[in-house]
């Protein structure tokens, strides 16, 4: 049952920000951030319309069908189961789009993946994350930039930080954040047995500069020669940047660039992507203590999903039911879009809850 109430602030809502968009003295920080909560409202606003025109239609139809003219009374009836059915369907997607919406899923992401527990075969498996990933922005038609990497002695990553930019990068990524297990016989294995090894996950919505305030001088910056492959300027140039920013202890350390400019560049959008989550956190943690047991707390320490190849299957230990396991071989093509459809649907069912 759609709540009027509901309708109407939707409505107000919905002007508001596009009045406060439409003023010459919006800010450039709020500007930013009404533009994300915009968005996040039209599908609602759209659905909204769509329903009470088909209220119309619906009402329009009974009275000409308890008309005298028997003629359009008959047509009427034939018209209006049609109508109701798609009325019904109509206020059941106004019901879905009415569930409140983090307005930052419409961000770009910055993926961190760091090999965990296993050595050389962790720092594979964060390599194979890395490959569904990009699989996975191929199909969503995202934008792939690497902006730090440190491969693995026997290939992989030790760690590999990636924007991912297009249309809804973090509102589907973010639920890739957690600890990923894998179970399997690595190469270097004589005996045949099963290794378990992990890689982390980390899926920071990109903040803008507006979004964070970041004074320079709490900012430490050091420049040193880069490591490892890269051509031949490395150790030979200080083009490597760290930044540390020292009231939170954050450290951002960037060489995948010859240019040390570039580099730094790409080291603070990491780290006030990271400053920005810091305060998503601080945010979500006085809301509701409970709010780290839901889906999209942001908690990274907990297993989120394991990699069995031996049993060519990958279980996400945050679904239940036929939403826990999947086929490894479509996992690793890129196809998450079952786990990310189960995980959205249970993001919605807790925002309602909390709604209400």
């Amino acid at each position: 049952m759609i709540r009027p109430d509901a309708l109407a602030a939707l409505d107000t809502r919905y002007r508001a920000v596009s009045d406060a968009l439409a003023s010459p003295d919006v800010d450039p920080k709020a500007m930013a951030r009404l533009g994300r909560e915009l968005a996040a409202l039209e599908p609602a606003v759209a659905a909204a319309a769509r329903y009470h025109a088909l209220v119309q239609e619906v009402a329009d139809l009974r009275e000409m069908a308890a008309g005298d003219d028997a003629e359009m009374a008959e047509l009427a009836e034939m018209e209006l189961d049609e109508k109701q059915a798609a009325l019904a369907e109509a206020e059941a997607t106004l019901e879905e789009a009415l569930i409140p919406r983090d307005p930052e899923d419409a961000r770009d992401a910055i993926v961190e993946i760091r090999a965990g527990t296993g050595g050389d075969e962790a720092a594979l498996f964060a390599g194979d994350l890395y490959d569904i990933y990009q699989k996975v922005a191929s199909a969503h038609g995202w934008r792939v930039e690497p902006m730090d990497l440190s491969p693995g002695t026997a290939g992989g990553f030790r760690e590999i930080t990636f924007a991912l930019k297009g249309d809804g990068v973090f509102g589907t990524m973010k639920f890739e954040s957690g600890v990923h297990r894998v179970q399997r016989v690595p190469a270097t294995e004589s005996q045949g047995r099963i290794h378990t090894s992990a890689a982390t996950v980390a899926v920071l919505p990109e903040a803008e500069e507006v979004d964070v305030e970041l004074r320079m001088q709490d900012v430490r910056v050091d420049v040193y020669r880069s490591s490892g492959p890269g051509g031949q300027s490395v150790n030979t140039t200080d083009s490597a940047v760290r930044l540390t920013h020292e009231p939170t202890g954050l450290v951002v350390a960037i060489q995948d660039e010859k240019s040390q400019l570039k580099n730094k560049e790409k080291a603070f959008r990491v780290l006030r992507s990271r400053l920005y989550q810091l305060e998503r956190d601080r945010i979500d943690a006085e809301r509701s203590a409970a709010r780290k047991e839901q889906v999209g707390s942001g908690d990274r320490s907990a297993k989120i999903r394991t990699y069995n190849w031996p049993q060519g299957r990958v279980t996400d230990h945050r679904l239940e039911g036929d939403d826990k396991n999947h086929a490894l071989h479509t996992i690793l093509a890129g196809d998450l879009e079952p786990i990310f459809r189960a995980l959205r649907l249970a993001e919605r069912k807790a925002r309602l809850d909390d709604a209400a």
